[in-house]
Order: C-alpha cells, then sequence, then structure tokens
C-alpha cells in the first residue's frame, strides 16, 4: 500500500490553499479531487468578491479569517500577478428603516480590526456613483475582486513547487481512520478500490465534506453537522453597468442580498438570492426568478431597463445551519475536537471562503495532529 504525508480532499480555492501551506511546510501533499479539474464545484460559482471582513461577528472564525484574508490575498496576488482589483464597494440604504444597519455593521467591523469604512450621505454617494438611489451609504474601500481561477492555478503551481501532487478524478469513497496505536495512519479507498495510507487527512471536500465526513470508520458521528443546502442565483445585465464599484443592499436573512458585482471586464451581474433546496446539484436557474431581481435591484438603481437581465448561473452555499437558525460559524475541526489523531474537517465554509482562503490555510497548518 502506497503512503504519504497528507492528503487534502477537494481541490477548490480553500483546500488548495491548505495544499500550499501544508506543502511550504515541507509536509509531502496530496490533492484529490473527484472531479475532471480543480475549482469545478463552489469556487467555480462565486461571485469572486474579496470580502473587507465587516459583516461577521466580531470574534468568529469568519470575520477573523476574512480580515486576515483579506490582506494575504491582496499581498499574495500583487506577488503572483494574480489579476485582481481594488475597487470598493458601497453598502446601501434604501429606506429610513435601514439607517440603523448600517451603523450596525460599522460597529461590527471596528470590532473586528476594519477601520476604513465610511458613512456617506445620499449625495456623497451619489457623487462616486451618479446612478445609484439611497438615502445613505457605507463605503468599503478595502473591497474588491479577483480572478479565482488565476488563483487557483497560481496556489496549484506552489503546491507543485513545493514537492506536491494532485489526483484528478480520484473520488474517496471510505476512510478507515487510525484511533489508536495499533496503525499509523489513515487507510483511503478510492472509488477504483486503490488504497492509500496517510498520516494526515484533511477533508476539505466543500458541499460533499458533511457526508464524507460520515464515512470516515472512527470518526463518532455526533462530530459530524447536518448540511443545508441555500442556492443563490445569478442574472447578468445586458450591456454594460453604470457602476465602477461593487453595490450591495442591507443584508437580508441568509445573505448579502442581490447585490451587483463587476468582473475584472466590467461586466455586472446580480445575485445571489436566498433559496433553500434539498440536493446539492440543483444548479439551473428558473428565469421566472428575475421578476423579484428586477424588484430589488430597482430599490437602489431605479433605471434598471426592462429586459436587461438574463438568467446567468447558480451555486450553492455549502450551510451547516439551516432556514430560520442563526448563521453557523466555519468549523475547522481538528483531534482536539473529535479526538481522531492526523484529521482535520472543514464544514460550513461558505462566504467569504474565498477571501479566507489562505488564512484558513495558515489555521490548518497550525492545527495539532494530536488530540488536546
Amino acid at each position: 500500500m502506497d503512503q504519504i504525508d497528507t492528503a487534502i480532499v477537494g481541490a477548490g480555492v480553500v483546500g488548495l490553499a491548505v495544499a500550499r501551506a501544508l506543502a511550504l511546510q515541507g509536509q509531502e501533499v496530496l490533492i484529490l479531487e473527484a472531479a475532471g479539474a480543480i475549482g469545478s464545484g463552489i469556487s467555480s460559482r462565486n461571485s469572486e468578491v474579496i470580502h473587507a471582513g465587516i459583516y461577521y461577528p466580531p470574534g468568529s472564525l469568519k470575520a477573523a479569517l476574512c480580515v486576515r484574508g483579506k490582506h494575504l490575498l491582496y499581498e499574495y496576488c500583487e506577488q503572483r500577478s494574480v489579476a485582481h482589483r481594488r475597487c470598493g464597494k458601497l453598502i446601501v440604504a434604501t429606506s429610513e428603516s435601514e439607517l440603523p444597519a448600517l451603523q450596525t455593521i460599522r460597529e461590527r467591523a471596528v470590532a473586528s480590526g476594519v477601520h476604513d469604512l465610511v458613512l456617506l450621505t445620499r449625495d456623497e454617494a451619489r457623487t462616486l456613483e451618479p446612478t445609484l438611489e439611497c438615502i445613505a451609504a457605507l463605503h468599503s474601500p478595502s473591497t474588491g475582486i479577483v480572478d479565482s481561477h488565476g488563483l487557483m492555478l497560481s496556489l496549484l503551481a506552489d503546491v507543485e513547487q513545493a514537492g506536491g501532487l494532485i489526483a484528478l478524478n480520484s473520488e474517496l469513497v471510505t476512510v478507515g481512520l487510525n484511533a489508536g496505536p495499533a496503525r499509523e495512519g489513515h487507510v483511503l479507498t478510492m472509488a477504483d478500490g486503490t488504497e492509500l495510507e496517510v498520516r494526515q487527512l484533511v477533508n476539505a471536500a466543500g458541499l460533499q465534506a458533511p457526508d464524507l465526513a460520515r464515512r470516515f470508520q472512527g470518526l463518532d458521528a455526533r462530530h459530524v453537522p447536518k448540511a443545508s443546502f441555500a442556492k443563490g442565483n445569478y442574472f447578468t445585465l445586458a450591456g454594460r453597468a453604470p457602476f465602477t464599484r461593487l453595490i450591495y443592499p442591507v443584508p437580508e436573512a441568509g445573505g448579502l442580498g442581490v447585490h451587483l458585482t463587476l468582473d475584472l471586464g466590467g461586466q455586472a451581474k446580480f445575485g445571489p438570492d436566498v433559496q433553500w433546496v434539498e440536493t446539492a446539484d440543483d444548479l439551473q436557474v428558473n428565469p421566472a426568478r428575475g421578476d423579484a431581481f428586477y424588484a430589488e435591484v430597482r430599490k437602489y438603481w431605479p433605471g434598471l431597463p426592462e429586459g436587461a437581465l438574463q438568467a446567468g448561473y447558480a451555486g450553492i452555499r455549502p450551510k451547516i445551519s439551516g432556514p430560520g437558525e442563526p448563521a453557523a460559524d466555519f468549523l475547522i475541526q481538528g483531534p482536539g475536537q473529535h479526538g481522531v489523531p492526523g484529521l482535520v474537517n472543514l464544514f460550513g465554509i461558505e462566504s467569504p471562503g474565498l477571501t479566507s482562503s489562505l488564512a484558513i490555510g495558515e489555521r490548518v497548518a497550525q492545527v495539532s495532529l494530536r488530540p488536546e
């Protein structure tokens, strides 16, 4: 049976960032990806936004890793010439009732170490974005956008340069965990019957992470959260948008509202909304949902032309909290939590997972391999 130091399950942006961090520590790393290409799951269906770290509860992993990850990501992109732009965004209040929410967001951001938000009047906001309608806005100058695929290619190149390997079309079926001194490592069984023994296993399988963990023989089921799937639909804009910054409404339950984001070519898209679904493969966009998008977007852009929105794409948020429940934090679960040596599970790595990816890699690299 072949043996290796560390296996990372999942070649999305988080799995690649974790693999990079461990490879740079000198570990022998193998990335196992069930699909035929990197980043073909969650990482291919996000908004490519570099978040500032302003929405999340102070003290949470989401807040800490987003703020840390943002700085690491900008530095990394500059060093490696990964396409990105620090374009900034406006969080807009379109009614008097939303004004307190802007103040709450600002206070939460400061508590998390984000000190660059500026409260703007309607006129000040419209000076920046003349076609915007609002009664007040928060300007976040450190929000940006990134070429997520270019980022993943760069991360993979770092892994390979450090001696790591990736195996595509390699679906992990079961794992026999080392729960004691009888065996040195965990035995991984692949879909084709291949077996591999590893000293450390990192489950970065995204949407499939909880289901995969339930097939880890030797892991107590009470340590595996229930997966909930929140679909986010995007609609694209025909023609160019009259905005140079991202435009976000006040957040809504389960997400950040139907916001306007731009890609590096200036193309605009709107979304995502929140649609709870039963399965992780429900990725079709119903054009009829566009009616609600027009209503939401016209609250801050009244000039949106009729017929300008086209059904785009959908992504699934890998949530570990369900409808009506408080949003769960990232769950980075190591031996100190579940008692299994050399196993790290990453559960609920939804937004701001892309922004936090390098910081998540740092955090996993610091996790002790032994139970505390």
